[in-house]
């Protein structure tokens, strides 16, 4: 009897333990519109594509960009605010905890509505991106995950007298930060002083006349550096040379020859083993898939798939790199897909619906 006892035991404890491995945490930002209630969260089968226990995290407004920290500790989210003085945003900062999210504290961005936040390697730094005045929010992050008050601020407007400035994404590397402002058709690159953050060497990475420059990601190397072009759908390519430099070597269309409605680029990553790129068409309503040269850096297509769904703002690839999510914003649904890891192409398998979802961001990753 007592065998029995123990191998029941061992049994549900296995059974506990397969489960968990089976179930990543899914956090999702959305618009507060078509009676949405702010940030949620699902548990993501990582064997069957299913999302399940759909929770609503916070009550928070317009939660539409989320990152996580390095250390999966904190989640940090933007949001339309006037609560603070000259900010018609800020960022909220939550301890990711077993039972939910911990608010630490809120603090706004001294300028613009944030799009995106974006937190160095190290979790010493968070970039919030501002497109409504086009300007940069830097935060020292404490210990506590907590964000500094008085970021510093960086107005992009006063760099270009021209074009209207329009901040969309930022990133941390070794390097520094790098951020794409899409109105000024270019990417903008900083280094810390041991003080603040001031322009790097190469102040500009410069893309065409009415690209607008959207999102970007790097290769594990940093050797190459991809970005999104929202206004023309293309995707440009950067290769950085021996002094640190970034230079263009192409840019390729996202979009079929043959489409002639108007389109939208949006969000762009890469597979983990950093064999191939995917970028979204808002408009077009495809997930444009390109095979990496990983000796050159360079793309060739290997063809789109529909999102089953309108107006694909942002997308994801989950922990085990065999899925593939899309959140459709106008649609009101969040896509699934099998991704084939050799070929790199989608497989639809179901979706759920949930009002204007806009990010998407696993905890594991």
């Amino acid at each position: 009897m007592k065998k029995i006892k123990f191998l029941l035991v061992l049994f549900n404890a296995i059974l506990i333990v397969s489960c968990e491995n089976e179930t990543k945490k899914l956090f999702v930002g959305t618009f507060s519109e078509n009676n949405s209630e702010g940030l949620y969260s699902f548990l993501f089968n990582t064997d069957s594509g299913e999302l399940t226990y759909k929770k609503v995290e916070v009550k928070i407004k317009d939660p539409s960009f989320l990152t996580i920290s390095t250390n999966k500790k904190f989640l940090y989210v933007t949001k339309r605010t006037n609560e603070f003085v000259n900010s018609k945003g800020a960022v909220s900062a939550y301890k990711i905890e077993e039972n939910g999210l911990k608010e630490m504290n809120t603090v706004g961005t001294g300028g613009g509505y944030p799009c995106h936040v974006g937190v160095s390697e190290k979790g010493d730094f968070l970039a919030a991106s501002c497109y409504s005045d086009g300007s940069l929010s830097i935060y020292n992050v404490q210990e506590d995950g907590s964000l500094s008050a008085n970021p510093q601020y960086i107005n992009h407007k006063i760099l270009d007298s021209i074009k209207k400035a329009k901040a969309h994404a930022s990133i941390f590397t070794p390097d520094g930060l790098f951020t794409a402002d899409l109105g000024l058709d270019a990417v903008k690159r900083y280094v810390h002083d041991g003080n603040k953050f001031i322009p790097h060497s190469q102040e500009t990475l410069d893309l065409p006349n009415g690209a607008g420059p959207r999102h970007f990601k790097f290769n594990a190397t940093k050797a190459f550096l991809y970005v999104i072009n929202e206004l023309n759908s293309t995707i440009t390519v950067f290769k950085r040379n021996e002094i640190g430099e970034y230079k263009t070597i192409e840019t390729i269309p996202t979009v079929a020859k043959n489409y002639t409605g108007e389109n939208f680029c949006a969000d762009i990553h890469l597979s983990k083993d950093g064999n191939f790129l995917y970028g979204s068409n808002r408009g077009e309503n495809t997930i444009a898939i390109f095979k990496i040269n990983n000796s050159t850096g360079q793309l060739s297509l290997v063809g789109r798939s529909s999102v089953h769904g309108n107006w694909p703002r942002n997308f994801s690839i989950d922990p085990t790199n065999n899925f593939l999510l899309v959140a459709n914003q106008k649609s009101n649904n969040i896509s699934v897909f099998r991704r084939d890891k050799k070929s790199g192409m989608l497989s639809f398998l179901h979706d759920v619906k949930l009002p204007s979802p806009v990010c998407l961001q696993f905890l594991e990753n």
